[in-house]
């Protein structure tokens, strides 16, 4: 007699990214060179992971009492006020929102799952995803449903996000929305001011055929070249229409992927509603991990309100995001020379690049000494932990990878 439920048995014990990154590590420890661009965080020219001296300041003077103390179940207040001003502050949307603190961008992610979908109901996003979605919809009983991300001329595939939407709210009564802009992961892509006001009236559209919150994850904002709160001033028109939430975390724009420090911010214009939101948010945290890391909470607050650390983060982060677009600007140029494919990518952690087949391009990569993440129909590459150096190197073990698959598809059709 099995011991696990039935929908437990013959889960993988590792996320196959941690995978590939564990086998990276072993060839370098033996001696070999790699290139690793497997994990999402952000390391230095020298393979050291980007911290900033402000932040570690500022967990360090955390008095310890408070830091051991329970955090309120929702965050304390100014932290959830300093996050609000963060992700939305000069929008109409802020005047509106309410949020709570949440363990991480992933943490956001499943509260909003357990709020805005029933159980057997799946979560729309693009067909390139952050496949974490996918484990967090099963673990909760709901699915993924997908649109084509991108249309042939290589933009954001609007007709597609709307004709499936419309589809998916027609079979189950309701839609929750997750896009994750600017610099998606995997593509690296951004929505530009037109695609997102396509997007906008899409919603607008398809929020007569039932109720639609959409999730907006912030993971990369302070990553990209857009304007941080471009997003929000476009939706501000059909917040009366459709639920705005997004997820907010310090993980990258704080560089503490390790403190699990984010939240879950609803925009919802009805005073009435808004409570049952807040309240509901509040509910959730409370039966899946009681409250957060509540030292993380406070040092971030004094990061996100204290104007010298204010001073000193902008500051240190502008370095480590001028130092992820020379990263970008050198793949493009290499990238392009080789003639690959991918989409139109201009900052974030993350690049995609198409293949007829993944694991075909991710293996012979692999013998290079270059690692990067087989999808459907591209390998992912952490640009975020690739040095300038080898960005070269790694563009010419994916072009030979993609050759290599490009001859065996050929062969098979011969």
């Amino acid at each position: 007699m099995d011991i696990l439920i039935r929908d437990a048995c013959g889960r993988p014990g590792d996320d196959p990214i941690f995978t590939i990154n564990s086998l990276a590590n072993a060839r370098r420890a033996a001696g070999m060179k790699v290139v690793n661009a497997s994990l999402g965080a952000l390391l230095d020219d020298d393979g050291n992971l980007a911290v900033m001296d402000a932040v570690t300041e500022a967990f360090r003077a955390v008095p310890p009492a408070r830091g051991a103390a329970y955090a309120p179940i929702a965050g304390d207040p100014v932290y959830l006020e300093a996050v609000l001003d963060d992700a939305l502050g000069g929008t109409k949307l802020r005047d509106c929102a309410v949020a709570v603190a949440t363990p991480g961008g992933t943490g956001a992610l499943v509260t909003a799952v357990m709020n805005f979908l029933e159980p057997g109901q799946a979560l729309y996003t693009s067909s390139y995803y952050w496949s974490p979605y996918r484990i967090i919809a099963d673990q909760n009983k709901r699915t993924v449903a997908t649109f084509p991300m991108f249309d042939e001329g290589g933009k954001f595939h609007l007709a597609a996000f709307e004709s499936n939407l419309v589809e998916l709210l027609q079979r189950q009564g309701r839609a929750l929305v997750i896009l994750n802009f600017p610099c998606h992961n995997p593509t690296g892509y951004t929505l530009d001011e037109d695609e997102w006001k396509g997007v906008v009236a899409a919603l607008e559209r398809c929020a007569k055929h039932g109720p639609i919150a959409l999730l907006v994850d912030l993971a990369y904002a302070h990553f990209g070249v857009q304007d941080r709160v471009l997003w929000a001033r476009l939706l501000e028109p059909i917040a009366s229409k459709v639920t705005i939430l997004a997820a907010w975390t310090a993980s990258k724009s704080f560089a503490q992927y390790g403190a699990r420090v984010g939240a879950l911010i609803a925009a919802v214009p009805d005073a009435d509603a808004r409570s049952h939101v807040a309240n509901a948010m509040s509910y959730s945290c409370r039966g899946s991990w009681s409250n957060c890391n509540h030292a993380g909470l406070l040092a971030v607050t004094s990061l996100l309100t204290d104007p010298s650390l204010v001073s000193r983060v902008g500051k240190e982060r502008a370095a480590l995001v001028q130092g992820v677009s020379e990263r970008v600007d050198a793949f493009n140029r290499a990238a392009s020379e080789k003639g690959l494919r991918y989409p139109r990518y201009e900052g974030g952690f993350f690049v995609s690049v198409f293949t007829p087949n993944a694991k075909v391009t991710a293996d012979v990569a692999a013998e290079g000494g270059v690692y990067v993440v087989p999808m459907d129909g591209a390998v992912r590459i952490a640009l975020c932990s690739v040095a300038v150096r080898d960005v070269e190197m790694l563009v010419d073990h994916v072009a030979r990878g993609i050759a290599a698959a490009e001859q065996q598809a050929a062969s098979a059709t011969a």
